[in-house]
């Protein structure tokens, strides 16, 4: 289908991807549970407009730049672990009647978790050692391959917000009623977020 050798498989590698815990994940959880349905869905496709951007990306060539110097590879890598670390600290530094770390305006969590996504080079260099595996050489149609792969990774990204969204929409209810929860989940996740920034840096 378009190029796309073993398209069953690519979509079943994408969804597993997707399942992984990892900033995306913990920034839908967040961003429903402090702005609900329409929140979480904005950083849905905030995470949708950051994963088109690295895609394309990574199909431009600019893994094999980020490879070529290191130094910049490294000076994107501390970037993004210092906004992941600045983010988990505010969280966990927030005290009750504190405005919000994630702001509660839609357009706030989209941009929120644009950055998220953006800030994770690895990402990129993910994309340009996953795509060629699911490429078939005999039939690929170059740039209309590539587009039926991000497409179907926007599509499942979305089906798979909007099924975390929903789901985590109905026990923010619950934490609602519980201020003491509500605080310790946003510590958690604060330390979370700073744990994805340190890791970010040391993994090899």
């Amino acid at each position: 289908m378009f190029g796309i050798a073993d398209y069953s498989a690519f979509v079943l590698a994408i969804i597993v991807f997707l399942m992984i815990p990892g900033p995306g994940n913990l920034a839908l959880i967040t961003s429903t549970s402090k702005g609900g349905l329409r929140g979480g869905m904005a950083a849905t496709l905030g995470v949708i407009a950051g994963d088109q951007v690295l895609m394309w990306l990574a199909v431009a060539g600019v893994a094999a730049m980020l490879t070529a110097y290191p130094s910049a590879f490294h000076a994107v890598q501390w970037l993004g672990a210092a906004y992941l670390a600045w983010l988990g600290c505010k969280m966990l530094l927030v005290k009750p009647g504190d405005a919000p770390v994630l702001k509660m305006r839609p357009q706030q969590f989209f941009r929120q978790t644009v950055l998220i996504t953006l800030l994770n080079p690895k990402a990129i260099v993910f994309y340009m050692a996953f795509f060629p595996l699911f490429v078939d050489p005999k039939r690929h149609l170059g740039l209309p391959t590539f587009a039926a792969m991000a497409l179907t990774i926007a599509a499942l990204t979305f089906l798979y917000g909007l099924a975390m969204v929903l789901l985590t929409q109905r026990l923010a209810e619950r934490m609602r009623a519980n201020p003491r929860v509500s605080r310790w989940l946003n510590r958690l996740a604060g330390l979370f977020l700073v744990g994805f920034g340190i890791k970010l840096v040391i993994s090899k």
